[in-house]
Protein backbone atom coordinates (compact mmCIF):
# COMPACT_ATOMS: atom_id res chain seq x y z
CA UNK A 1 0.00 0.00 0.00
CA UNK A 2 2.83 1.83 0.70
CA UNK A 3 4.18 1.39 -2.45
CA UNK A 4 1.20 2.50 -4.57
CA UNK A 5 0.65 5.77 -2.69
CA UNK A 6 4.41 6.81 -3.30
CA UNK A 7 3.58 5.85 -6.71
CA UNK A 8 0.45 7.75 -7.09
CA UNK A 9 2.57 10.41 -5.89
CA UNK A 10 4.91 10.07 -8.61
CA UNK A 11 2.48 9.86 -10.93
CA UNK A 12 1.57 13.58 -10.09
CA UNK A 13 4.81 14.62 -9.84
CA UNK A 14 5.45 13.64 -13.17
CA UNK A 15 2.60 15.76 -14.60
CA UNK A 16 3.68 18.33 -12.68
CA UNK A 17 6.94 18.32 -14.52
CA UNK A 18 5.18 18.71 -17.64
CA UNK A 19 2.71 21.04 -16.53
CA UNK A 20 4.98 23.36 -15.92
CA UNK A 21 7.58 23.03 -18.98
CA UNK A 22 10.27 21.74 -16.37
CA UNK A 23 11.39 18.60 -18.71
CA UNK A 24 14.59 19.42 -19.94
CA UNK A 25 15.34 21.74 -16.98
CA UNK A 26 17.66 19.17 -16.04
CA UNK A 27 19.75 18.40 -19.31
CA UNK A 28 21.89 15.75 -18.13
CA UNK A 29 21.07 12.09 -16.66
CA UNK A 30 21.42 10.19 -14.20
CA UNK A 31 23.47 12.88 -12.58
CA UNK A 32 21.60 16.49 -12.60
CA UNK A 33 24.18 19.34 -13.51
CA UNK A 34 26.48 16.50 -12.96
CA UNK A 35 25.60 16.79 -9.01
CA UNK A 36 23.78 14.41 -7.20
CA UNK A 37 21.68 17.60 -5.57
CA UNK A 38 21.81 20.92 -7.62
CA UNK A 39 20.72 23.72 -6.69
CA UNK A 40 16.82 23.10 -6.13
CA UNK A 41 15.36 26.76 -8.56
CA UNK A 42 13.27 27.29 -11.35
CA UNK A 43 12.06 23.62 -13.15
CA UNK A 44 15.10 22.42 -11.60
CA UNK A 45 12.84 21.52 -8.60
CA UNK A 46 9.96 19.92 -10.27
CA UNK A 47 12.40 17.89 -12.77
CA UNK A 48 14.85 16.94 -9.86
CA UNK A 49 12.46 16.86 -7.04
CA UNK A 50 10.65 14.05 -9.50
CA UNK A 51 14.20 12.25 -9.90
CA UNK A 52 14.24 12.06 -6.13
CA UNK A 53 10.18 10.40 -5.70
CA UNK A 54 11.28 7.82 -8.57
CA UNK A 55 14.48 6.75 -6.44
CA UNK A 56 12.11 6.43 -3.23
CA UNK A 57 9.69 4.33 -5.20
CA UNK A 58 12.34 2.17 -6.99
CA UNK A 59 13.72 1.52 -3.48
CA UNK A 60 10.40 0.90 -2.24
CA UNK A 61 9.52 -1.23 -4.73
CA UNK A 62 13.13 -3.59 -4.72
CA UNK A 63 12.27 -3.91 -1.12
CA UNK A 64 8.58 -5.18 -1.62
CA UNK A 65 9.85 -7.65 -4.15
CA UNK A 66 12.49 -8.89 -1.93
CA UNK A 67 9.70 -9.22 0.62
CA UNK A 68 7.41 -10.81 -1.76
CA UNK A 69 10.01 -13.78 -2.82
CA UNK A 70 10.96 -14.12 0.66
CA UNK A 71 7.16 -14.30 2.28
CA UNK A 72 4.58 -14.51 -0.37
CA UNK A 73 3.61 -18.73 -1.05
CA UNK A 74 2.08 -18.35 -3.90
CA UNK A 75 3.97 -18.32 -7.19
CA UNK A 76 1.97 -16.11 -9.15
CA UNK A 77 2.40 -12.90 -6.45
CA UNK A 78 5.69 -13.41 -6.13
CA UNK A 79 5.94 -13.41 -10.69
CA UNK A 80 3.61 -9.71 -9.90
CA UNK A 81 6.15 -8.56 -8.07
CA UNK A 82 9.15 -9.50 -10.15
CA UNK A 83 6.92 -7.18 -12.85
CA UNK A 84 7.08 -4.56 -10.62
CA UNK A 85 10.65 -4.60 -10.12
CA UNK A 86 11.33 -5.12 -13.74
CA UNK A 87 9.42 -2.28 -15.00
CA UNK A 88 10.45 0.70 -12.78
CA UNK A 89 13.88 -0.48 -13.94
CA UNK A 90 12.77 0.45 -17.73
CA UNK A 91 10.79 3.22 -16.47
CA UNK A 92 13.86 4.69 -15.03
CA UNK A 93 15.75 4.33 -18.56
CA UNK A 94 13.19 5.71 -20.48
CA UNK A 95 13.15 8.74 -18.28
CA UNK A 96 16.69 8.69 -19.03
CA UNK A 97 15.92 8.21 -22.89
CA UNK A 98 13.80 10.62 -22.57
CA UNK A 99 15.99 13.64 -21.25
CA UNK A 100 19.53 12.50 -23.40
CA UNK A 101 17.00 12.86 -26.54
CA UNK A 102 15.79 15.99 -25.47
CA UNK A 103 11.55 14.56 -25.25
CA UNK A 104 11.23 12.39 -28.38
CA UNK A 105 7.23 11.48 -28.50
CA UNK A 106 7.26 8.07 -28.88
CA UNK A 107 9.52 7.72 -25.62
CA UNK A 108 7.70 10.16 -23.76
CA UNK A 109 4.66 8.50 -24.55
CA UNK A 110 5.78 5.08 -23.52
CA UNK A 111 7.14 6.57 -20.62
CA UNK A 112 3.58 7.60 -19.46
CA UNK A 113 1.73 4.36 -20.51
CA UNK A 114 4.41 2.19 -18.20
CA UNK A 115 4.49 4.65 -15.60
CA UNK A 116 0.36 3.79 -15.50
CA UNK A 117 0.95 0.04 -16.11
CA UNK A 118 3.25 -0.10 -13.27
CA UNK A 119 0.64 1.71 -11.04
CA UNK A 120 -1.27 -1.01 -11.69
CA UNK A 121 0.74 -3.78 -10.89
CA UNK A 122 1.46 -2.38 -7.21
CA UNK A 123 -2.38 -1.69 -6.86
CA UNK A 124 -2.79 -5.39 -7.71
CA UNK A 125 -0.15 -6.30 -5.42
CA UNK A 126 -1.78 -3.90 -2.37
CA UNK A 127 -5.07 -5.75 -3.38
CA UNK A 128 -3.73 -9.49 -3.74
CA UNK A 129 -1.85 -9.13 -0.65
CA UNK A 130 -4.72 -7.44 1.75
CA UNK A 131 -6.49 -9.52 4.69
CA UNK A 132 -9.68 -8.74 2.76
CA UNK A 133 -8.45 -10.73 -0.56
CA UNK A 134 -7.98 -14.00 1.33
CA UNK A 135 -11.28 -13.73 3.01
CA UNK A 136 -12.94 -12.86 -0.10
CA UNK A 137 -16.72 -14.26 0.22
CA UNK A 138 -18.21 -16.77 -2.37
CA UNK A 139 -20.82 -14.63 -4.44
CA UNK A 140 -24.45 -15.32 -4.03
CA UNK A 141 -24.87 -14.59 -8.02
CA UNK A 142 -21.66 -15.53 -9.88
CA UNK A 143 -21.76 -12.37 -12.57
CA UNK A 144 -19.77 -13.33 -15.40
CA UNK A 145 -20.91 -9.97 -17.19
CA UNK A 146 -19.46 -7.88 -14.43
CA UNK A 147 -16.07 -10.01 -14.49
CA UNK A 148 -15.92 -8.62 -18.30
CA UNK A 149 -17.34 -5.02 -18.07
CA UNK A 150 -15.23 -4.75 -15.35
CA UNK A 151 -11.99 -5.41 -17.01
CA UNK A 152 -13.07 -4.14 -20.11
CA UNK A 153 -13.88 -1.15 -18.37
CA UNK A 154 -10.15 -1.00 -16.57
CA UNK A 155 -8.90 -1.86 -20.31
CA UNK A 156 -10.74 1.25 -22.00
CA UNK A 157 -9.48 3.73 -19.48
CA UNK A 158 -5.88 2.67 -20.01
CA UNK A 159 -6.42 3.33 -23.83
CA UNK A 160 -7.75 6.63 -22.74
CA UNK A 161 -4.67 7.85 -20.77
CA UNK A 162 -2.75 7.15 -23.33
CA UNK A 163 -4.43 9.15 -25.35
CA UNK A 164 -4.24 11.81 -23.10
CA UNK A 165 -0.75 11.13 -22.83
CA UNK A 166 -0.44 11.59 -26.79
CA UNK A 167 -1.91 14.79 -26.90
CA UNK A 168 -0.24 16.68 -23.79
CA UNK A 169 3.40 14.93 -25.36
CA UNK A 170 2.43 16.60 -29.38
CA UNK A 171 1.38 19.66 -27.35
CA UNK A 172 -2.74 19.54 -28.73
CA UNK A 173 -4.06 20.13 -25.40
CA UNK A 174 -5.79 23.28 -26.65
CA UNK A 175 -6.10 22.30 -30.07
CA UNK A 176 -9.69 22.19 -29.64
CA UNK A 177 -10.40 25.56 -27.93
CA UNK A 178 -13.60 25.54 -26.67
CA UNK A 179 -15.84 23.13 -23.94
CA UNK A 180 -18.56 21.53 -24.19
CA UNK A 181 -18.59 21.98 -27.73
CA UNK A 182 -15.62 21.67 -30.63
CA UNK A 183 -15.49 24.40 -33.08
CA UNK A 184 -19.08 25.17 -31.87
CA UNK A 185 -20.04 21.85 -33.01
CA UNK A 186 -20.44 18.48 -32.06
CA UNK A 187 -17.68 16.95 -33.84
CA UNK A 188 -15.21 19.75 -34.88
CA UNK A 189 -13.20 19.10 -38.37
CA UNK A 190 -10.55 16.53 -38.41
CA UNK A 191 -7.79 19.06 -40.61
CA UNK A 192 -4.75 18.38 -38.41
CA UNK A 193 -3.33 15.31 -36.21
CA UNK A 194 -3.88 17.98 -32.96
CA UNK A 195 -7.50 17.75 -33.58
CA UNK A 196 -7.86 14.75 -34.63
CA UNK A 197 -5.88 13.21 -31.02
CA UNK A 198 -7.58 15.64 -28.93
CA UNK A 199 -11.25 14.82 -30.29
CA UNK A 200 -10.45 10.91 -29.96
CA UNK A 201 -9.61 11.67 -26.36
CA UNK A 202 -12.64 13.78 -25.60
CA UNK A 203 -14.92 10.86 -27.61
CA UNK A 204 -13.09 8.34 -25.36
CA UNK A 205 -14.12 10.16 -22.45
CA UNK A 206 -17.51 9.73 -23.17
CA UNK A 207 -16.90 5.61 -23.84
CA UNK A 208 -15.16 5.84 -20.51
CA UNK A 209 -17.99 7.92 -18.66
CA UNK A 210 -20.55 5.13 -19.74
CA UNK A 211 -18.84 2.26 -18.75
CA UNK A 212 -17.73 3.13 -15.41
CA UNK A 213 -21.45 4.00 -14.82
CA UNK A 214 -22.51 0.62 -15.92
CA UNK A 215 -19.54 -0.80 -13.93
CA UNK A 216 -20.74 0.63 -10.70
CA UNK A 217 -24.68 0.41 -11.47
CA UNK A 218 -24.27 -3.38 -12.46
CA UNK A 219 -21.85 -4.16 -9.00
CA UNK A 220 -24.50 -2.14 -7.03
CA UNK A 221 -26.87 -4.47 -8.16
CA UNK A 222 -25.42 -7.40 -7.55
CA UNK A 223 -22.87 -7.04 -5.01
CA UNK A 224 -24.56 -4.54 -3.07
CA UNK A 225 -23.88 -6.22 0.46
CA UNK A 226 -20.08 -6.23 -0.01
CA UNK A 227 -17.71 -3.39 1.20
CA UNK A 228 -15.35 -4.65 -0.93
CA UNK A 229 -17.31 -4.43 -4.71
CA UNK A 230 -19.37 -1.34 -3.45
CA UNK A 231 -16.45 1.14 -1.72
CA UNK A 232 -14.46 0.67 -5.21
CA UNK A 233 -18.01 1.50 -7.42
CA UNK A 234 -19.02 4.37 -5.74
CA UNK A 235 -15.65 5.58 -5.81
CA UNK A 236 -15.43 5.35 -9.23
CA UNK A 237 -18.21 7.29 -9.82
CA UNK A 238 -17.38 9.96 -7.99
CA UNK A 239 -13.49 9.85 -9.88
CA UNK A 240 -15.09 10.01 -12.95
CA UNK A 241 -17.67 13.31 -12.10
CA UNK A 242 -14.27 14.74 -11.18
CA UNK A 243 -12.13 13.92 -13.78
CA UNK A 244 -14.79 15.29 -16.31
CA UNK A 245 -14.43 18.79 -14.00
CA UNK A 246 -11.16 19.07 -14.69
CA UNK A 247 -10.62 18.34 -18.13
CA UNK A 248 -13.51 21.19 -18.70
CA UNK A 249 -11.31 23.30 -16.53
CA UNK A 250 -8.21 22.64 -18.29
CA UNK A 251 -9.77 24.14 -21.46
CA UNK A 252 -11.50 27.16 -19.36
CA UNK A 253 -8.03 27.69 -18.01
CA UNK A 254 -6.11 27.75 -20.63
CA UNK A 255 -3.72 24.71 -19.35
CA UNK A 256 -4.03 25.78 -16.00
CA UNK A 257 -0.80 24.02 -13.73
CA UNK A 258 -3.09 22.56 -11.35
CA UNK A 259 -6.27 21.72 -13.00
CA UNK A 260 -3.55 20.02 -16.10
CA UNK A 261 -1.75 17.76 -13.61
CA UNK A 262 -4.53 17.10 -11.13
CA UNK A 263 -6.20 15.28 -14.44
CA UNK A 264 -3.64 13.05 -14.81
CA UNK A 265 -3.16 11.90 -11.45
CA UNK A 266 -7.07 11.57 -10.84
CA UNK A 267 -7.22 9.54 -14.34
CA UNK A 268 -4.98 7.35 -12.61
CA UNK A 269 -6.86 6.95 -9.80
CA UNK A 270 -9.84 6.14 -11.61
CA UNK A 271 -7.44 3.47 -13.48
CA UNK A 272 -6.30 2.26 -10.19
CA UNK A 273 -10.02 2.03 -8.89
CA UNK A 274 -11.30 0.41 -11.78
CA UNK A 275 -8.77 -2.35 -11.26
CA UNK A 276 -9.72 -2.77 -7.72
CA UNK A 277 -13.24 -3.58 -8.95
CA UNK A 278 -12.42 -5.65 -11.48
CA UNK A 279 -10.08 -7.53 -9.36
CA UNK A 280 -12.74 -8.10 -6.35
CA UNK A 281 -15.43 -8.58 -9.05
CA UNK A 282 -13.38 -11.93 -10.71
CA UNK A 283 -12.26 -12.90 -7.10
CA UNK A 284 -16.07 -13.08 -5.79
CA UNK A 285 -16.75 -15.14 -8.95
CA UNK A 286 -13.80 -17.54 -8.47
CA UNK A 287 -14.67 -17.76 -5.06
CA UNK A 288 -17.87 -19.15 -5.84
CA UNK A 289 -16.83 -21.57 -8.04
CA UNK A 290 -14.58 -22.86 -5.37
CA UNK A 291 -16.88 -22.88 -2.65
CA UNK A 292 -20.27 -24.38 -5.22
CA UNK A 293 -19.14 -28.21 -3.48
CA UNK A 294 -18.89 -27.37 -0.28
CA UNK A 295 -22.70 -25.18 -0.77
CA UNK A 296 -23.90 -28.25 -2.47
CA UNK A 297 -22.37 -30.41 -0.04
CA UNK A 298 -23.60 -28.65 3.04
CA UNK A 299 -27.30 -28.07 1.42
CA UNK A 300 -27.61 -32.11 1.11
CA UNK A 301 -26.70 -32.67 4.68
CA UNK A 302 -29.55 -29.99 5.29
Amino acid sequence: MLTAAATFVLIFVGGLVTSTGSSLSVPDWPLSYGQLFPPMVGGVFYEHGHRMVAGTVALLTAALAFWTWREEPHATVRRLAGFALGAIVVQALLGGVTVLLRLPTAVSVAHAALAQAFFCLVVSLAVVTGRQWSSTPPAGNRDAWLVRLTAGTTAVIYVQLLLGAVMRHTGAGLAIPDFPLAYGRIVPPIDSFAVGIHFAHRAGAVLVASLVAASAARALQIHRGDPRVIRPALLSVTLLAVQLGLGAAIIWSRKAVLPTTAHVAVGAALLATSLVLALYSRRRAQASIEWAPHIVAERAHA
